[in-house]
C-alpha cells in the first residue's frame, strides 16, 4: 500500500512536470503547482510518503526549471534559496497535515468510545436493583465494544466470572491485578485489566481482550462497573431501610395497642384482689395470696406503662417535662425500685455528691437508668454483685453503672446502642430486642448529655456504661424535645 501510494505520487509529479516543461513555465508557477501536489499527496497518504515526495519534487524543479536547465547545478544563489524554501514549505505542509489527520482519526475514536460508553451507561441503567449484576454486565461489555472476552474477579469471594473466550490467560491477569492493586496493560496480548477499589464489601478487577484505544475506555468502563454495584447496592440498602422503617411502625402500634389493652385487665385484677382482702376475715395464708395478686397486678402494671412510654419513645413523639432535681436521690430511689427485680444481686450505690443537682425529666431519666440495671443483670452471673456509682462536677454528672461478666469485644461499643442490635452470643445468654440501650442513649441525648461504654474504668472483667449529664447552672443546656433518628 505504501509503495503504491509512493509510485502514484511520483507517477503525478512525472506528469506536471512534462506538462510544464513543455509550456516552459517558470520556477514560480512551477513550485507551485508542485506544492499542490505534495498537499494532495499527505491527505491520502502518510507523513514518509510526502516527505519522498517533496525530495523528488525539489529534485525535478532543480534539474528541470533552475538554470542550467537538465543539469544538477545552480548558477545564481537566489535559487538555491528558492528551492531551501520549496523543501522546507513542503515538508512543514506534510508535517501539518500528518497531524490534523492523525487528530481526526484520535476524534473519530474517542467518539465511537464514547458513543459505546454511552450504551454501556444506558443498558446498565436499565438492571433493575433486584437482578444479579455480574452475570448482565460482562455481556453488555464485550457486545458493545466487540471484545474477545471480559472477566470480573472478586477479590471478596474470590470468584472469577468471564463471558468470551480468551486466548491470552485473561482470568490469571485480572486475578494478579487484583492481588497487586495495580492497573496493567499488555499491548501486545492486547489485554488490559483495571483494579476496582470499592467493588462491594471488597477489592475486585476486571479486565479486557481486544479493547480498542484501551487508554480511554479501560479506566472508564472500570469506573462504570464500580458504580453500577455501588447503585444496585445502594438501591438495596434504601429497600431495606424503607421496610425496616414501615416494619417499626408497625411495630410501634401494635406495642401502643397491646399495652393498652392489658391496662384495663390488669385495673380489674387490682380492684378484685383489694376487695377480697376487704370482704371478710381471711386466714393469713390468704390474705398473703391476695397481697401477692395485687403485687405482682401492680408490677405489671408498672411494666405495660414503661413498655408504652418505650414505644411512644422509640417514635419520638414525647417531649421532656424539665425540672430542677437531685440526682443522686433519683438514682437511690430507680435502684430501691428494682430491687425486687435483681433475682438476688446485691446492689452498691455509691457516692460522695448527694445534692448533685440537674435539670431534668424525672421519668424518663428513671426510665434510662432502669435499663441500664436490667442490662447488668441480664448479662451478668447469678449472684453476681452491681454497682452504681454517683460523681459531679461543675458541669457534668456522671453515673456509672457496672457489673462482671464477659467485656464487650473491640469495635462493639458503639453498635450496642443501634436499634434491634444485640452482640454476638447475646441471645443465647439472655433474651431480648436490643431497644433498651438504644432507648436509654435516647432519653440521654435528649437531655444533652451522652451515655457510652466507658473503658477506662474498671478492669477487663467488668463492663460499666456511664451515664453523663450537664449539671444544672452549666453552660450545656439540654434539648427540650426528643430528637428525631
Amino acid at each position: 500500500m505504501f509503495t503504491a501510494r509512493v509510485a502514484a505520487g511520483v507517477f503525478a509529479l512525472a506528469l506536471v512536470t512534462g506538462v510544464c516543461y513543455r509550456l516552459e513555465l517558470n520556477v514560480a508557477t512551477t513550485g507551485f503547482l508542485f506544492l499542490l501536489l505534495v498537499m494532495a499527496q499527505s491527505l491520502f497518504s502518510g507523513l514518509a510518503a510526502s516527505a519522498i515526495l517533496s525530495l523528488i519534487a525539489a529534485g525535478c524543479l532543480d534539474y528541470f526549471f533552475v538554470p542550467p536547465v537538465l543539469q544538477w547545478q545552480i548558477s545564481d544563489p537566489t535559487d538555491t534559496v528558492a528551492l531551501t524554501t520549496f523543501l522546507v514549505t513542503a515538508l512543514l505542509i506534510t508535517n501539518l497535515q500528518g497531524r490534523a489527520r492523525n487528530e481526526m482519526r484520535r476524534a473519530e475514536r474517542r467518539g465511537v468510545s464514547l458513543s459505546g460508553l454511552y450504551e454501556v451507561t444506558h443498558r446498565l441503567l436499565a438492571i433493575g436493583p433486584e437482578a444479579d449484576l455480574t452475570p448482565s454486565l460482562l455481556p453488555i461489555f464485550r457486545t458493545v465494544f466487540q471484545l474477545r472476552a471480559v472477566c470480573l474477579y472478586d477479590g471478596a469471594t474470590g470468584e472469577t466470572h468471564t463471558d468470551g473466550e480468551s486466548i491470552c490467560g485473561l482470568q490469571k491477569r485480572t486475578r494478579d491485578a487484583c492481588l497487586s492493586g495495580v492497573d496493567a496493560d499488555d499491548r501486545i496480548a492486547d489485554v488490559s485489566v483495571r483494579y476496582l477499589r470499592p467493588l462491594g464489601t471488597g477489592a475486585g478487577a476486571i479486565g479486557f481482550e481486544k479493547l480498542t484505544d484501551p487508554a480511554l475506555t479501560a479506566s472508564a468502563l472500570a469506573a462504570l462497573a464500580v458504580s453500577a454495584f455501588e447503585r444496585v447496592r445502594a438501591a438495596r440498602e434504601a429497600s431495606s431501610a424503607a421496610l425496616a422503617a414501615e416494619t417499626e411502625a408497625f411495630r410501634g402500634i401494635l406495642l401502643d395497642v397491646l399495652a393498652h389493652e392489658f391496662k384495663t385487665p390488669l385495673a380489674v385484677i387490682s380492684t378484685a384482689a383489694g376487695g377480697i382482702r376487704e370482704a371478710g376475715p381471711l386466714r393469713q395464708e390468704q390474705l398473703e395470696m391476695a397481697g401477692t395478686i395485687e403485687a405482682e397486678a401492680s408490677r405489671l402494671g408498672s411494666l405495660t406503662t414503661r413498655l408504652l412510654r418505650v414505644a411512644r419513645l422509640d417514635r419520638a413523639e414525647v417531649n421532656l417535662n424539665m425540672e430542677r432535681l437531685n440526682i443522686s436521690s433519683l438514682v437511690a430511689r430507680t435502684v430501691c425500685q428494682h430491687a425486687n427485680r435483681l433475682d438476688g444481686r446485691e446492689v452498691s450505690y455509691h457516692t460522695a455528691d448527694r445534692t448533685a443537682e440537674a435539670l431534668v425529666d424525672g421519668e424518663l431519666l428513671g426510665l434510662a437508668l432502669s435499663q441500664l440495671l436490667d442490662n447488668a443483670v441480664k448479662y451478668s452471673s447469678t449472684g453476681a454483685p452491681i454497682a452504681v456509682a454517683l460523681t459531679a462536677g461543675r458541669d457534668a454528672i456522671a453515673i456509672r453503672v457496672s457489673n462482671p461478666g464477659n467485656s464487650i469485644p473491640p469495635g462493639e461499643e458503639e453498635r450496642l446502642f443501634e436499634r434491634f442490635y444485640r452482640g454476638p452470643g447475646a441471645q443465647q445468654i439472655a433474651p431480648g430486642t436490643g431497644l433498651g440501650l438504644y432507648v436509654a442513649r435516647k432519653i440521654v441525648l435528649a437531655h444533652g448529655g451522652s451515655l457510652a461504654v466507658d473503658n477506662a474504668h474498671g478492669n477487663s472483667a467488668r463492663t460499666v456504661f456511664c451515664l453523663r449529664l450537664p449539671a444544672a447552672g452549666s453552660e450545656r443546656a439540654p434539648e427540650i424535645a426528643l430528637p428525631e433518628q
